[in-house]
């Protein structure tokens, strides 16, 4: 269902800066010349449309602010097939965008993806691709304040590593591969509420996703049920915990440069069969936390994910000084085994002769 907008106090939509342009292109324009490398001039972009008012709003913006920025745009819109009505909306937003003369490529999954995480990865494997076979640069999406507040909260609940608190950051690789183009999300200073209003006054429709509001997905929980208590105590809420989510990815950035340089340290010699070894002893030598935080990087870097928390806690632990030798089982294949001297991490292919 289209939702229809409300008029503007002006009644005009924005075209260029100084004439016009509304307080919100003026701020993310502000954002982006301050952050040149987010969508850098003359970028070719990969926008991500639910037809949602966070990604309706984005486009908006981003499509008056296009030729100040020099960017192409390209419009990706992806159908989990979870709901029925889901295949006339993607219909009417094809119909929209291409009466603004904006390119859009519609993709359904099949099968449909189970849950949340699985959702996640095909969407982000499907616009890696699209992005490539587009020439496109950056993939942008309509991420606000309020999704990286209710990013942290998770995190914080599943008692994540540190890192997990200060993600859903405003740019990374998409993919791990050489070459692959960068996720951004330039919205994050905006809050939800910004979005309903940036698409009320450029007369944006909205496509509303009865999914939002099924309580069987936990992000929607935290929508509904946590987020609105926490801004009734602390109005402003969401805004100051994606601050801090913000404050503390650059602190990790600046730890992980000192980490990298600790790693270094402890490594020794390849294996002769090319496998990587640390310093268990040096390594229990150092109090827990710095223990724990060179084992999550090491591990991190090599198994492109991070451990559980639950997992690196219990392998933090078995590694104390004068501990008896022991294996972990990692995800991937991969496996970790230590002597009272030697670590010594095997990736899946390795089988033992």
């Amino acid at each position: 269902m289209i939702l229809p907008s409300e008029p503007t106090a002006t009644g005009s939509r924005p075209q260029e800066p100084g004439r016009g342009w509304s307080a919100d292109h003026l701020r993310l324009h502000r954002h982006l010349r301050a952050h040149p490398n987010l969508l850098p001039l003359g970028a070719p972009l990969l926008v991500a449309v639910s037809g949602g008012q966070d990604s309706m709003a984005l486009i908006g913006l981003l499509h008056d602010l296009r030729r100040r920025h020099e960017w192409s745009l390209h419009l990706w819109h992806g159908d989990h097939g979870w709901r029925p009505e889901a295949t006339a909306q993607a219909a009417a937003l094809a119909l929209w965008a291409a009466g603004r003369g904006l390119p859009l490529l519609g993709e359904r999954a099949d099968p449909p993806p189970q849950g949340e995480d699985a959702a996640r990865r095909w969407r982000y494997g499907r616009l890696a691709d699209a992005a490539r076979s587009l020439g496109c640069t950056h993939v942008v999406t309509g991420h606000t304040a309020d999704d990286r507040a209710e990013t942290v909260l998770l995190h914080l609940a599943r008692g994540s590593h540190r890192r997990g608190p200060s993600s859903l950051r405003a740019s990374r690789p998409l993919a791990e591969s050489p070459g692959a183009p960068r996720l951004c999300r330039p919205l994050l200073p905006f809050s939800r509420g910004d979005t309903l209003r940036i698409c009320r006054q450029q007369h944006l429709p909205i496509w509303e996703d009865a999914s939002n509001g099924d309580p069987r997905f936990s992000r929607n929980r935290v929508r509904t049920e946590v987020l609105p208590v926490l801004e009734s105590l602390h109005p402003g809420a969401a805004r100051r915990i994606a601050a801090q989510a913000e404050r503390l990815a650059e602190e990790e950035d600046a730890l992980d440069e000192l980490i990298q340089l600790a790693v270094a340290a402890l490594a020794l010699s390849p294996a002769s069969d090319g496998r990587e070894q640390l310093n268990r002893a040096s390594l229990a030598a150092l109090n827990r936390a710095n223990r724990r935080r060179l084992l999550h990087s090491w591990l991190r870097r090599r198994l492109g994910r991070p451990l559980n928390a639950t997992v690196l806690d219990d392998l933090v632990a078995r590694l104390e000084a004068g501990g008896s030798p022991g294996r972990l089982a990692l995800p991937g294949g991969w496996r970790l085994e230590w002597n009272r001297g030697t670590m010594v991490l095997m990736g899946p292919d390795h089988t033992d002769g």
